[in-house]
């Protein structure tokens, strides 16, 4: 599986639960009795704005720091692994 592939899986599934979650809120007002949300809901709705939060956070937590690291190198802003398999060629 490719880098890309990963962060876009990653992405994707931190969307769909966001939309997921928030449809069963929305649900939550509707169905008897209307206006009250259930707690599980509620909660079902809390892990996933963690899920999508630990998936938007560490993504740029992670693209920051490694930008860093190749600024402290002097290394260009491509992607380590062409670098190195060129070097290596």
């Amino acid at each position: 599986m490719t880098k890309e592939r990963k962060e876009a899986i990653q992405v994707w599934s931190a969307i769909g639960m966001l939309v997921v979650g928030a449809a069963l809120v929305i649900a939550g007002f509707i169905v008897p009795p209307t206006g009250e949300v259930s707690d599980s809901v509620l909660w079902f709705f809390g892990e996933c704005l963690i899920y999508a939060g630990s998936i938007f956070g560490i993504s740029i937590y992670v693209t920051g720091k490694i930008h860093n690291i190749r600024r402290e190198l002097n290394l260009p802003d491509e992607d380590l692994e062409k670098s190195h398999v060129a070097t290596t060629l």
